[in-house]
């Protein structure tokens, strides 16, 4: 993680963002837009531990104007986003917005 970040189930809100293609193929992120309320999302931590979180919203938000206070603010509890590109592409632009799936910490084991 970055220095300063927040790690994921500490309190604040813990960021991972990757890709949802490459030039090859799919990315690690490729369905992430697959996720709904209810699903688990597991990060396993450098401490050895594993913070589990329980996703609570899914939505496409465009690139321009993206709401950044309300994605990667700070909520004061434990919250993870989970974001990637998505929304309409065009080989001139790319992708028009981004994925954000937003979870709430369920346990640390």
């Amino acid at each position: 993680w970055f220095t300063g970040a927040v790690t994921p189930g500490e309190r604040g809100t813990a960021v991972v963002v990757g890709h949802v293609d490459v030039p090859g193929g799919r990315a690690v992120f490729y369905d992430l837009g697959a996720l709904r309320k209810g699903h688990r999302v597991e990060i396993a931590r450098r401490d050895g531990r594993t913070a589990v979180f329980t996703v609570h919203g899914v939505e496409v938000v465009p690139k321009e104007g993206f709401p950044a206070e309300r994605v990667y603010g700070d909520s004061g509890a434990p919250e993870l986003r989970l974001i990637t590109c998505g929304g309409t592409f065009t080989e001139e632009n790319g992708y028009a917005g981004n994925v954000v799936v937003s979870a709430r910490l369920s346990e640390v084991r």
